[in-house]
């Protein structure tokens, strides 16, 4: 029987998801943790692989069940083996043509950036964080560029493993909370650190470095060496993945609010 799984973690705690051989990431965690339910090793596959550093509100994941157990097993048994920054929040049985991550219509991120003269203690691994003043009106400018679809080759990491860099954009925009700017981005996919560049290069604009118009010529140069810097993992957050309604799994579950 095929499970999904919905998790959601703190990335400051592993070295990214996908498995490395010397441990510490979010799969390396699941697949122990499943293990013990199942009696047996459990091989995952997950919607999005997030690097070090990077948090998930709704990561989806699913294995090939060895043997039967009661769904609440896969919840309250398997956490209560997992770190206490990763937890399961649900689990469903899911038809055996249900794949985490080619099953996915689109996902969803958002990045916190705080903005303040001084560095973030509470919020410390939680937040990106810039010390100048930022013009809101004008990354909301140039977040207007981003919607449609576009060759992202200027956002791409050079390690970048994906076979092409055209993404289709649905949302890209910016607001503020008092000292706090938060970035929404949905697409069809995304490049590796992609979101972190266009943050990166929406704070160049935001503090008069350039101009919004910017934004535009970097996707037509499609020469990541002309972006800017990419930005800190710290407030990055996976929203999850989009599906299908015939999938029938569970809604993002909007953060519970943590996250404004």
């Amino acid at each position: 029987m095929r499970i999904a799984l919905g998790l959601e973690y703190d990335g400051g705690a592993f070295h990214g998801w996908q498995s490395q051989a010397g441990g510490g990431t979010v799969q390396d965690a699941l697949e122990a943790a499943l293990a013990v339910i199942a009696g047996q090793p459990v091989s995952t596959f997950c919607a999005g692989r997030t690097d070090a550093g990077v948090h998930a509100t709704q990561q989806v994941a699913h294995f090939d069940a060895p043997v039967e157990r009661p769904q609440d097993a896969w919840v309250r048994g398997v956490n209560t083996h997992l770190p206490p920054s990763v937890a399961v929040r649900w689990a469903q049985p899911v038809a055996d043509d249900f794949h985490a991550r080619f099953s996915a219509c689109g996902r969803r991120y958002r990045y916190l950036l705080l903005n303040r003269p001084q560095r973030p203690g509470l919020w410390q691994g939680r937040v990106g964080w810039f010390h100048g003043p930022l013009d809101l009106e004008a990354m909301q400018a140039a977040c207007a560029l981003l919607p449609g679809e576009h060759d992202f080759s200027a956002f791409r990491a050079a390690g970048c493993q994906a076979k092409s860099p055209v993404k289709l954009m649905r949302e890209a925009t910016v607001r503020q909370r008092g000292a706090l700017f938060i970035f929404d981005f949905e697409a069809s996919a995304f490049l590796h650190h992609m979101v972190r560049n266009l943050v990166g290069t929406l704070v160049y604009v935001g503090k008069g470095a350039q101009e919004p118009a910017w934004l535009g010529e970097l996707l037509q140069m499609k020469d990541r060496r002309l972006a800017a810097p990419t930005f800190a993992p710290d407030g990055l957050y996976f929203r999850g993945p989009l599906y299908e309604p015939r999938w029938n799994l569970p809604p993002a579950p909007d953060d519970d609010g943590l996250l404004t």
